[in-house]
């Protein structure tokens, strides 16, 4: 891997053992050794866990990643399986592109590496949903191999401990960020690679956290230079603030004299990808074409619900869902089909969707 120049303010405190030592010894006696992915820790395992971990707490990743592994227990059964399967087990977790990534990525490895994660940082970099962290970690845990990682968690502790100025989503600010992360892992002892890879992220998930940092306790405060200079309110750098779009949409929860509501799949690409939801418009014109083109009867009797909010990492919707019964669709389509509530579960559909259907 290219290593960028250390920055001026990262020298001092990057060529020694220090860092690395103290998180070690403080990883021994406090850090977390009973997630489930660490027993036992194969590469299967750490894979699936460093994906679902992505914008996710360990606490809620913990029983998702238990009941995937019921249905997928290894890397095959993955690949092999529907993705309509994949998608119900990875339902409510959210950030599906995940969820597809993995699957993508599971199949090539039956295709191109004997049904195994490569112990190669290229070949699994070139894996979809892998990034260079993720790669790092998958190597650095699963096979103790010498490799940095840099996840929201590590970039907080290395930006205060340097204190390194910008926010940590900048390329130029990242470069050097890398630089000591990969110094660092040069002091790691043999062996140790992945209890020091879980170090970085337990210290930043539980000391080192984003607002009222437990400094006092902290094994690295002595050498901390947001602690020295009173900075740890300010490090990280936040990244700059935007208001979020509001954009409006509506949808149709159709149900008939059985009882089972009409689901639409989404397309493959795009907010809900691949999933199961209500057929949905932007406008009320366009959900009545919709309408009229695929179901007998009129939208005139419907009934509003109250509007759905939900936000996204790039906008928030208001969606307004109108309910009705119908007697059934004009034509068979591929895309569409009726589901009976007890089917739902083996389908995945998103979070705010599944929710309102269950309530109903």
């Amino acid at each position: 891997m290219a290593v960028a120049a250390t920055p001026p303010q990262a020298s001092a405190a990057g060529g020694d053992d220090r860092f690395v030592a103290r998180l070690l010894h403080w990883f021994d006696q406090h850090g977390r050794h009973d997630l489930p992915w660490q027993h036992p820790r194969t590469p299967y395992r750490v894979w699936l866990s460093e994906i679902m971990l992505q914008q996710t707490q360990v606490a809620t990743v913990i029983p998702y990643f238990l009941k995937f592994l019921q249905h997928f227990p290894t890397l095959p059964d993955l690949a092999a399986a529907e993705n309509d399967a994949v998608m119900a087990q990875w339902a409510g977790l959210g950030y599906y592109a995940r969820a597809r990534n993995l699957h993508a990525a599971a199949k090539r490895c039956v295709d191109a590496h004997g049904g195994e994660l490569p112990r190669d940082f290229d070949a699994l970099h070139a894996l979809p949903g892998i990034g260079r962290s993720t790669a790092g970690a998958i190597l650095s845990q699963a096979w103790n191999d010498p490799f940095a990682i840099l996840d929201g968690n590590v970039k907080r502790v290395l930006t205060r401990y340097h204190g390194i100025e910008g926010f940590p989503g900048l390329p130029a600010v990242e470069r050097p960020l890398w630089t000591l992360a990969e110094a660092h892992v040069a002091h790691v002892p043999a062996g140790r690679m992945a209890d020091y890879t879980q170090a970085q992220m337990d210290l930043g998930a539980t000391l080192c956290t984003r607002s009222r940092p437990a400094c006092v306790i902290c094994p690295l405060q002595e050498h901390c230079v947001a602690r020295r200079d009173g900075r740890t309110a300010e490090l990280p750098t936040a990244k700059p603030g935007k208001v979020l779009p509001e954009r409006e949409a509506m949808a149709l929860w159709l149900h008939d004299g059985h009882g089972r509501v009409l689901l639409q799949k989404r397309p493959e690409t795009g907010i809900w990808a691949s999933l199961w939801t209500l057929p949905q418009a932007d406008s009320g014109m366009a959900l009545q074409a919709w309408f009229d083109a695929n179901l007998d009867g009129a939208l005139e009797d419907a009934e509003e619900l109250p509007v759905l909010q939900h936000t996204f990492s790039h906008y928030r919707l208001h969606l307004q869902v109108l309910r009705t019964r119908v007697d059934g669709l004009k034509h068979a389509h591929p895309m569409l089909r009726w589901v009976a509530a007890e089917d739902l579960p083996a389908l995945g559909l998103p979070a705010p969707i599944r929710k309102l259907l269950q309530a109903r």
